[in-house]
């Protein structure tokens, strides 16, 4: 019998304190509570009062839609977030945070192929950790189509930078979607949501047969033809924050971004290189 790791129970039972709509008083004050716990910033969003539960306000929708380069050569952040570590996949590691590294094959996982997997050989990563105030939705940093989706069930230690520094291979322990892309230039990239504590779902809309955080134990694949997404789609969200990785194939992306900086859905992060 498989016994669930103690992180995956304390995030499904969060999930389901967070998912539970409470009377409007009460939940106007869990609402109004968590804003100022974590400083959120609302100037992009509805009062928080109008959200029926936390989930709701964890996954809450832009009023009104951000605007980002057209541009073909132009790859934009998926997601709101701090830039916790780029550069470039040495030996088939990157770096999880400064002075500990993983193996990008392991991360990837055994159900894609040796093939698949050198895609990113001498590639380029960036780790973008998103914190329990960021907006939580992610979205398509450039016209690609979908190959391949695995859901790798995994534990839920928490992502933040404290954790990133002590638990070495976290991003591997940890549950995760793996997507692997292609731009419309031919060259691939993987696209990573990494679970984390409290994280009871991560949602992806194109599969909606990935459960995350349920009874899964061993990975699950999804193959697509015809799985053709434009720039600036939104594609889910994570139900509280977690981090989304991105591994690009050599002389794919000019990176623009560093470690530290903190960046926006729509920020044009990286140049798709031409040749």
């Amino acid at each position: 019998m498989n016994r669930r790791h103690i992180t995956s129970l304390i995030s499904q039972n969060f999930g389901k304190f967070a998912s539970k709509e409470f009377p409007l008083w009460f939940q106007k004050i869990v609402n109004h509570s968590y804003v100022r716990l974590m400083g959120l910033n609302m100037s992009e969003f509805h009062a928080p009062s109008t959200y029926k539960s936390l989930n709701a306000l964890f996954t809450r929708n832009l009023r009104e839609e951000r605007k980002f380069s057209l541009d073909a050569e132009d790859f934009i952040s998926p997601c709101d977030s701090l830039i916790s570590e780029t550069g470039t996949i040495t030996d088939d590691y990157a770096l999880q945070i400064k002075g500990m590294r993983y193996k990008c094959a392991d991360f990837i996982g055994s159900e894609f192929s040796d093939e698949e997997r050198a895609i990113i050989d001498d590639g380029t990563f960036i780790n973008c950790y998103l914190s329990p105030k960021d907006y939580h939705r992610y979205h398509i940093p450039t016209n690609l189509k979908v190959l391949k989706a695995v859901h790798i069930p995994g534990k839920f230690y928490p992502v933040n930078m404290p954790s990133l520094k002590k638990r070495l291979n976290l991003f591997i322990e940890n549950e995760r979607v793996v997507l692997l892309c292609e731009a419309t230039n031919g060259k691939r990239f993987y696209m990573i949501l990494v679970s984390a504590l409290n994280v009871g779902v991560m949602q992806v809309s194109f599969e909606p047969l990935i459960q995350t955080n349920a009874i899964a134990t061993r990975p699950q694949t999804y193959m697509f033809e015809n799985m053709h997404l434009n720039k600036g789609d939104d594609f889910g969200c994570f139900e509280m924050g977690s981090t989304i990785i991105l591994l690009a194939e050599k002389d794919m992306l000019d990176v623009k971004v560093n470690a530290g900086d903190n960046v926006k859905f729509a920020q044009t992060i990286a140049k798709i290189r031409a040749d």
